[in-house]
């Protein structure tokens, strides 16, 4: 498989021995680096986290980060007879009933927020975080990374909780909770039972990483999301922080690029009236109104749009399937070397059906001959 050099290095081949030696600094297998994961460590970090290692191994430029995995969220399900609880909880619901739905999913949650995470977790949570933020208190996105994340047949995008620019030991540690709550969010149950897959069955890792600051950011779809061109990267952007984009809470900008030459063959640039950005003094991400001079200039450059649509096939060869990627420009690097991936994901939607090799050509032969064909028809 030939991989773009740009962005992809050789693949490093650690010894799970001096991975283990790592691991062992910070709990008994509650902690894997990203960049100290082997494909043993992979079933325990969740779909994400897994993803982001995978492609830290091969060189992508993603946020430095660690996952919290399973082992811990077992842990802390194992308090009180906690886990056995929840399921009881959550196999009485009723998922036709939206009101039994979210008040029992509420109460799983908050038996889970309210217990005590385990001393050795804490630790070494709480260790963790210290050597990525090198003894400062770095801004870190904590990220849900469930176990059946990002199937080929099935996306989990959006249905557990991401919590941006989390700064200190303490807040780290009540994210983490929250994240693993999140597994019984309403939406993630309902989503699990139309899915047949079962609440025991799934476990929640998390991903704890240093928060981009983004000058804009943004998903790239390595196919065209409407007719599922394979010919074709789309990407919608906005300014700021990328989750409006991602939950759809504001109209991107969009552009089309054709794959194999990597040229620009549409651009939609939407008035964007505001953006998430991170407010320093409060610790948090916060929503700001866009000066109205801005909202209609393009939150990425030609240049920027290129860059984005290289790495988003750079994935797609690298994972062997259509790709789903989220991304960020982030201000602390320099340019040309400022496109970070921040999770690339199976595509679920046309990756499951068979798709011409060259879709567009087929619909255009198709009008041709719908045209010459119409006097013969009319004349039935």
């Amino acid at each position: 498989m030939i991989m773009d050099t740009q962005f992809f290095g050789a693949q490093r081949l650690s010894p799970a021995a001096s991975a283990r030696t790592a691991i062992s600094a910070v709990g008994l297998g509650y902690i894997v680096a990203f960049d100290e994961a082997v494909a043993e460590d992979h079933p325990r970090m969740g779909g994400k986290c897994a993803s982001l290692a995978r492609m830290t191994a091969h060189g992508v430029s993603v946020p430095a980060g660690f996952a919290v995995t399973t082992e811990a969220f077992a842990a802390h399900m194992r308090t009180g007879g906690l886990a056995a609880e929840v399921d009881a909880l959550v196999e009485s619901i009723d998922v036709d009933d939206v009101a039994d739905e979210e008040q029992k999913s509420a109460r799983a949650r908050a038996l889970i927020t309210a217990a005590a995470v385990p001393a050795d977790v804490e630790a070494a949570i709480r260790e963790a975080y210290g050597r990525l933020a090198g003894g400062n208190e770095l801004p870190v996105a904590v990220r849900s990374s469930a176990t059946a994340e990002d199937l080929p047949d099935a996306s989990f995008a959006g249905q557990q909780d991401t919590y941006l620019w989390v700064v200190g030991a303490d807040e780290v540690v009540a994210r983490v909770k929250a994240c693993w709550a999140s597994l019984y969010n309403a939406r993630a149950i309902s989503y699990r039972c139309k899915n047949g897959i079962s609440g025991p069955s799934v476990e929640m890792a998390v991903g704890v990483q240093k928060m981009v600051d983004a000058r804009a950011a943004g998903v790239a779809m390595t196919l065209n999301p409407i007719n599922g061109d394979r010919t074709k990267i789309v990407i919608d952007s906005a300014f700021g922080l990328g989750e409006p984009v991602v939950s759809g809470e504001i109209t991107p900008d969009n552009f089309v690029v054709e794959k194999v030459l990597l040229e620009i063959l549409q651009r939609r640039i939407a008035e964007k009236d505001h953006e998430l950005v991170p407010d320093r003094a409060a610790r948090r991400a916060v929503d700001r109104v866009i000066e109205p001079e801005r909202r209609t200039r393009p939150s990425l450059s030609d240049e920027g749009v290129i860059a984005v649509a290289r790495i988003a096939k750079a994935l797609e060869s690298f994972m062997g399937c259509p790709q789903d990627v989220e991304w960020a420009i982030d201000r602390d690097l320099p340019e040309g070397a400022n496109v970070v991936a921040l999770q690339s994901r199976p595509e679920t939607v046309w990756s499951r059906k068979k798709i011409a090799a060259s879709r567009s050509y087929s619909l255009g032969v198709d009008g041709v001959l719908g045209t010459l064909m119409a006097p013969l028809n009319n004349k039935k």
